[in-house]
């Protein structure tokens, strides 16, 4: 599932909140923070939702859940950064 969440975000976002039963729900309050984080970070999110299930202790997220939740921000902000990079060096081109 790793190499999926990393390949496809989204998509094994879904899939995790298609097959997972309560995982999303039991790391977010509402549905508002998943969809936006669905739309706009999505790494971010099932790292914050794994870090929450998996690596909680006490009911608090522990410092290395944390790491994980700061690195999954850093590759979706590199992902956006590269995306819209390849977007304006193809307007250049084409252009």
């Amino acid at each position: 599932m790793g190499c999926l969440a990393l390949s496809f975000p989204r998509f094994a976002l879904f899939l995790v909140w298609l097959l997972g039963g309560n995982y999303i729900h039991r790391a977010y309050d509402g549905f508002l923070l998943p969809l936006l984080g669905f739309f706009f970070l999505p790494l971010t999110t099932l790292a914050f939702a794994y870090s929450h299930n998996s690596l909680a202790i006490g009911g608090q997220i522990s410092p290395l859940g944390w790491l994980v939740v700061i690195l999954a921000l850093f590759v979706d902000i590199g992902l956006l950064g590269g995306g819209s990079k390849s977007a304006q060096r193809w307007r250049r081109e084409r252009g």
